[in-house]
């Protein structure tokens, strides 16, 4: 039996165990802070939210934001998470 002095890398496969509710961050960047502030209020709402600046690109046309909210269950992290993803101010969502 060999040891592979090399350990396999974290398997994307693996879902990972989150005990719910939680506090969920998204990074979320756009090219304007109030619109992309607009847009995070508006699909997450008010209640329970956190947004902080996180980042501004070398350039400055960038611009990322955490929002931080409280999710109850995978179905509302991963819908918030698609909903950031689809808005026109939002370019990505991590």
């Amino acid at each position: 039996m060999s040891l592979d002095p090399f350990p396999k890398p974290f398997s994307c496969k693996e879902k990972p165990t989150i005990e719910y509710p939680c506090s969920w961050t998204y990074k979320v960047i756009g090219m304007n802070e109030k619109d992309l502030t607009a847009a995070i209020k508006t699909v997450i709402g008010t209640d329970n939210l956190l947004i902080t600046r996180s980042h501004t690109s070398s350039g400055g046309k960038y611009i990322s934001l955490n929002a931080e909210i409280i999710v109850k269950d995978d179905e509302s992290r991963l819908m918030a998470y698609q909903n950031l993803k689809n808005h026109a101010a939002v370019k990505v969502v991590l």
